[in-house]
């Protein structure tokens, strides 16, 4: 008897990914002839079984969704989590945390682990890799055999579903507006790379504040980092390099790491230079000095993507609909940044 295999092992075994694979099965004119033959051959081989999603969610309910999430250590996505738990349970409905780890391979192997029956819905925010890549397969074909879906955060323009998101621009404009009116002149911006959309939403809110009140934009300033891991030696080499009065990072992590950085060089926060970050964790509250941030209100956002998820499973409707809600920022003014003048 030949063992139950995945799209995982595969694509392990023919040495293509997983979205190859899955495509490839499906009989997608996106990958090669010679490649669709040789996958579907090795999987009726194998006895290769695709997850019958659609039979799952016909025949019964689980009243269990999935919310998978790209990190864990991220305040914002534990209070998202948080607001999903919240209106879920209240509706009767379980939910399951899955860790994608800013993996692709990791988002899609956790698709397909749970879409086999175990659950009724996705709530998704996407992984770095995924949007890098660009390749959205995976999130179409689980739309396709009738499973409702739900982004949050980090989505993807081209994924028809709901989905509920901050106003990122408008938060980031907020922000560097008030470090102008508090006298700040050379703003340095501390933010992803670009293909993470709200790196890119934020960097678009930084320079429309700077246009509207005719300050340069130096690209010099710009800062993007694409390894968490390693932002402290690379913001160094920003303060080393370039001078300049103020800081917004598009995180907290990127936020508190900067005026560490320029605390060790003997700059006073905010007399000498003034932080602005992003997400109202503990690390902006407790940081010394306390950190001006945006928040996100990450609680809101869960409790609006469990309203909608769960309002696709209870109501049978004939022709679907799909809205994306637009959950504003607030900026909360602490110790980093002076008052304005």
């Amino acid at each position: 008897m030949k063992k139950k295999i995945t799209l995982k092992h595969i694509a392990k075994e023919l040495d293509v990914s997983i979205s190859t694979v899955s495509k490839a099965i499906k009989d997608s004119e996106e990958i090669s002839l010679e490649t669709r033959q040789k996958v579907q051959a090795f999987a009726k081989l194998y006895n290769y079984k695709p997850n019958n999603i659609a039979l799952s969610l016909k025949n019964r309910k689980t009243k269990n969704i999935a919310v998978i999430i790209p990190e864990i250590v991220h305040h914002f996505f534990t209070t998202v989590i948080s607001g999903i738990e919240k209106v879920a349970n209240k509706g009767g409905y379980n939910v399951i945390v899955c860790l994608s780890d800013e993996s692709f391979d990791k988002e899609v192997i956790n698709m397909e682990m749970l879409a086999n029956g175990s659950i009724d819905g996705f709530i998704i925010s996407l992984t770095k890799e995924t949007q890098q890549r660009r390749d959205f397969y995976h999130l179409q074909e689980v739309i396709n055999q009738g499973m409702p879906l739900v982004m949050f955060d980090r989505v993807a323009d081209e994924i028809v579903c709901d989905k509920v998101v901050i106003d990122d621009v408008d938060g980031a404009y907020k922000a560097v507006k008030y470090l102008l009116d508090t006298g700040c002149k050379r703003i340095a911006l501390i933010s992803t790379v670009d293909y993470v959309s709200v790196g890119k939403l934020r960097t678009e809110g930084y320079m429309l504040a700077l246009k509207e009140s005719g300050v340069d934009i130096d690209d010099s300033l710009i800062l993007k980092i694409e390894d968490i891991e390693k932002c402290d030696e690379v913001i160094q080499q920003l303060f080393e390099e370039k001078d300049f009065d103020a800081v917004f990072a598009v995180n907290e992590i990127f936020a508190v790491t900067a005026m560490k950085i320029a605390q060790r060089k003997g700059l006073k926060v905010p007399h000498d230079m003034s932080f602005v970050g992003f997400t109202d964790g503990l690390l902006s509250r407790y940081a010394t000095p306390s950190l001006t941030t945006v928040v996100q209100h990450g609680l809101e956002i869960g409790e609006r993507a469990a309203k909608m998820l769960i309002k696709k499973l209870d109501e049978e409707v004939e022709e679907e609909t799909y809205s994306t809600e637009i959950v504003q920022t607030t900026l909360i003014t602490r110790e980093s940044t002076k008052n304005k003048r």
